[in-house]
């Protein structure tokens, strides 16, 4: 069984591995204050272009957007986010467990607008009962989407400036970051992002690491007794370096950058069978997540040999499904899925 239901089930990039090696049996202090902790905190703030960045290693992705939301959140506040984002679907509540609401607003890609922010935010204001109500503080982005759609910096400058204007906290979670920076028609960058957003974050664990992801804050509010809330959070990992360790490794040579690449041009030959065949697609993704829609009698055929997501029914004779590939898919596993694709009946672009 080859497997393209995600981009964490191979553990981690040989050089990742090779630098936790090298270091296993040093003695360093503990909880993220160790030396290769520092030097890849250096690296990030220069990836960054920004010394007034602070950064912070966690465990994962979940854990970071409790961490920072609560963080940033006062008791009476929300976060805006799309229906479809990772902090109102596949979190088993961990944001509302904090004590704040998710203000999910719907979306047809994943993507929310500068537009759906500031009307959030006025009807909230124009309300005459708003001090009974859950206020709108922070807005909640993906980038990429669990859609695999990816932000333009017009939309995301656009988001920006809506937060600015109504002191609004701007938040990326950037679990698969890599794999958006990558993608052929992006015109983001970490410079660009870290000013743009008051904090985000670095997936690793999604990208090449064993585990980890780094959090960089430029809110000079929330950056106050972070560690504290890193520590009451349970982010405060004893063998820090694990982290800054991995992160250091996967930012010496822009490895990660060049796994988020291969990542995409795998699920672009994946695309680029399905198109071939008639298939139309959920969304429109460049990234490393592709959602065709094929039909019920060839999905059936394919998963003797493939793993795959089932994504949603589209009708009683077509699926949405996903197939990701990640930073250590073999051309060869895609080339066996690309021929039984191929294999499979061409439909035409009216199907449903």
């Amino acid at each position: 069984m080859i497997r393209f239901t995600n981009d964490y089930s191979e553990g981690a990039h040989p050089k990742v591995l090779e630098k936790l090696i090298e270091t296993n049996l040093e003695q360093t202090i503990g909880y993220g204050e160790d030396p290769y902790c520092e030097k890849a905190i250096q690296l990030i703030k220069e990836k960054c272009m920004r010394e007034d960045v602070d950064v912070h290693f966690l465990v994962g992705g979940t854990q970071t957007n409790l961490t920072f939301i609560s963080a940033a959140l006062r008791p009476h506040q929300g976060a805006l986010s799309a229906d479809t984002g990772h902090i109102n679907g596949h979190e088993s509540g961990a944001i509302e467990a904090t004590g704040h609401k998710v203000l999910a607003m719907p979306n047809t890609d994943g993507k929310i607008t500068a537009e759906q922010v500031q009307l959030a935010y006025e009807e909230h204001m124009e309300d005459r009962a708003h001090e009974h109500l859950v206020q709108p503080k922070l807005v909640y982005v993906s980038n990429p989407t669990e859609l695999g759609t990816i932000y333009s910096k017009a939309e995301l400058t656009a988001i920006h400036d809506v937060c600015k204007k109504n002191d609004l906290i701007l938040y990326l979670d950037g679990a698969r970051l890599g794999y958006a920076l990558a993608a052929e028609d992006n015109d983001l960058d970490l410079p660009t992002i870290a000013e743009l957003c008051d904090a985000f974050y670095i997936g690793g664990t999604k990208i090449g690491a064993l585990f980890g992801e780094a959090l960089v804050i430029r809110n000079k509010e929330v950056k106050k007794d972070f560690r504290y809330m890193l520590k009451q959070k349970g982010g405060m990992l004893a063998k820090g370096r694990l982290l800054g360790l991995q992160f250091l490794a996967m930012f010496e040579d822009d490895l990660y950058f060049s796994m988020s690449k291969h990542a995409n041009d795998m699920a672009a030959l994946i695309k680029e069978a399905c198109v071939n065949k008639g298939y139309t697609f959920l969304t429109e993704s460049t990234t490393n997540q592709q959602f065709p829609i094929i039909p019920n009698k060839e999905l059936e055929r394919l998963s003797a040999h493939f793993a795959y997501t089932l994504w949603q029914k589209v009708d009683s004779h077509t699926s949405a499904v996903r197939f990701c590939t990640s930073w250590a898919t073999e051309a060869r596993a895609v080339q066996e899925l690309v021929r039984e694709i191929e294999k499979g009946q061409a439909v035409t672009k009216e199907v449903d």
